[in-house]
Formats: C-alpha cells, sequence, structure tokens
C-alpha cells in the first residue's frame, strides 16, 4: 500500500470512527505528509510496507537538525505510531517499524498564568461605549469565567447559551458537549453585549438573525480565532501586563486560580473538557510553584538554608 493511501485511510477512520475535529484531522495529515514526502525524496520509498526503523530516525534526526522543537518531532513519531498502529489491526500491515524507536523526552512546561490584579486590568481594557469594545469584554469575561479553549469560545452560538440559568453549552474537542457555569460578571457582560452591541455589529451584514454565532463581526460572521488572538495581545499591552499572552493564558488562570481556591480537581477536569486527569494535573504544579513563591517573600525564615 502507498504511504499516501494509507494516510488517507487513516484519516478516513479518525474522521468517522474517533469523530475527531478538523483541526485535529489536519495536523495529523501535515505530520504525516511529511514523513511521505521525506521517504520518496530522500529513499525512493513510496509503500508504507518498504519504510523501516532507520528511515524513521534519519527522518527525526532531519528535524531536529532543522531546529524543530522536541515537542515537534514528538508530535511528528506519535502520528506515524498510530499511523502504523491502525494498519496493523487493519491488517495492511505485518510489521510496526516504529515500535523500536522511542519518543523523544519532553520537559513539561509549568504554564504561566496571570494575578488576579493582571486578570482585573486586562478585563477592564475594552472600550465599552463601542459595539466592539462590548463584544470584547464579553468575550474576556466568558473566557476567564468558563475556562474555555479559544476555539470553543469563538464558536460558541446563541441556541448554546442559558443565561436564565447561567450555563453555556460547549462543543469541544472530539465534539463532545459540556455544560459550563457562567458566573455573574460574565454573564452579566454577555448580557450588555447582546442588548448593546451584537444588532449593531451585524447591521451592515443584515441583522442579528443572518448568525447564529454569539460573538459576530460587522461582516456578518463569527469573530475568527486570529482576530481574537490580536485583540487580547494589543489589550494585554493596554493594561500594562508585560508578560506574553495568549487566548490559552485565561484558561490557564482560570485554572489555578479555582484550585488556589480549593475546587476538586476532578471539577477542574471537568470544566476544562480533559479526558485524561493528568492534563489537568500539571496545574497542581502550579499552584505549587505559587505557594512556595508566597512563603519565600513573606516568610522570616525563607531564605535561610
Amino acid at each position: 500500500m502507498l504511504i499516501d493511501d494509507a494516510i488517507d485511510q487513516f484519516r478516513f477512520h479518525l474522521r468517522v470512527e474517533r469523530a475527531l475535529a478538523e483541526n485535529t484531522l489536519d495536523a495529523y495529515t501535515r505530520d504525516l505528509t511529511d514523513f511521505s514526502t521525506y521517504c520518496d525524496e530522500k529513499h525512493g520509498v513510496t509503500e508504507i510496507d518498504k519504510v523501516k526503523d532507520d528511515h524513521i530516525t534519519l527522518w527525526m534526526d532531519g528535524m531536529f537538525n532543522r531546529g524543530m522543537k522536541t515537542t515537534s518531532v514528538a508530535r511528528h513519531l506519535i502520528a506515524l505510531r498510530r499511523l502504523c498502529l491502525f494498519l496493523r489491526l487493519e491488517g495492511a500491515l505485518e510489521d510496526n517499524p516504529t515500535q523500536t524507536i522511542d519518543v523523544p523526552r519532553i520537559g513539561r512546561k509549568i504554564p504561566r498564568v496571570l494575578s488576579l490584579k493582571d486578570v482585573d486590568r486586562l478585563l477592564d481594557v475594552p472600550d465599552r461605549q463601542s459595539p466592539e469594545g462590548l463584544r470584547d469584554r464579553a468575550m474576556l469575561e466568558t473566557l476567564y469565567a468558563t475556562g474555555l479553549r479559544v476555539s470553543e469560545l469563538i464558536h460558541l452560538t446563541l441556541s448554546g447559551m442559558d443565561l436564565t440559568v447561567g450555563y453555556v453549552r460547549v462543543l469541544g474537542k472530539g465534539d463532545k458537549t459540556r455544560l459550563v457555569p457562567l458566573g455573574e460578571q460574565a454573564r452579566d457582560a454577555i448580557e450588555i453585549y447582546l442588548k448593546h452591541a451584537r444588532g449593531a455589529l451585524l447591521a451592515p451584514a443584515g441583522g442579528p438573525s443572518i448568525s447564529g454565532a454569539l460573538f459576530v463581526t460587522r461582516r456578518g460572521g463569527p469573530m475568527t480565532r486570529q482576530a481574537f488572538w490580536k485583540n487580547i495581545k494589543r489589550f494585554a499591552i493596554e493594561a500594562g501586563i508585560t508578560m506574553d499572552i495568549s487566548p490559552h493564558t485565561l484558561r490557564h488562570s482560570f485554572a489555578t486560580h479555582l484550585l488556589d481556591r480549593g475546587a476538586n480537581l476532578r471539577v477542574v477536569q471537568a470544566l476544562l473538557g480533559h479526558a485524561d486527569i493528568s492534563t489537568t494535573q500539571i496545574y497542581t504544579h502550579v499552584t505549587r510553584e505559587r505557594m512556595k513563591a508566597i512563603h519565600r517573600q513573606h516568610h522570616p525564615r525563607a531564605d535561610l538554608p
């Protein structure tokens, strides 16, 4: 079987049977296509059963030599491993050439989070006198109140909101739906945005009924990931925050601040939409570091050996 045909079958499997999101499918396809191109151009290998472990290690060495991060090289290898495992289970591949190759060790970084004062300053930046400002403030409040991924935030719909109860329905990874509480301030910000800004934003494109998206632009479509990413960086500068932040920084801050105040780890896992609690446990390290920093700063004998 040609490597490219194997990739197509694997992508179809991931979409239909695993129901993975398009962004995830595209990531798998890019990584695997890179391997297919490498094998063809460097070794003249186009069939998956002709791939040897040497081809894979040389492919990985090339990525390292180009300055690719360990996390990216590991991701490429994991994608290839899963492809080979799929083909083995389907009976299309007799030997798995990836089984003898170790995934590069990745040092797990502790997420950087904002202080409560920084969060307050950031949320206070958007102009409350303009439709765009009311939208952006509602987006920031919602992001910090719920810990959503930016992709989940921009895909929120009017039909998924229950402002009376104070919950939002979120479509997460793998098309899994979860309900997340909004909190009073986020709910108020959304209500103000819906009452005074959303209709004004959509008026040039045909009015409020033209889109079912919650957060919209004057072009009539939903707010984009790229536009919101740029906005949050601009707001951080205006707020005097020196740390380089992204929408994910507010997700990290949401989880850390909950745990700082005694929230149960399983609850935080459910709110974040993590399939595996080990992913959530990284935030317990954040709180430990914060406690140590506070101790060093305030305890009279903290600097003693």
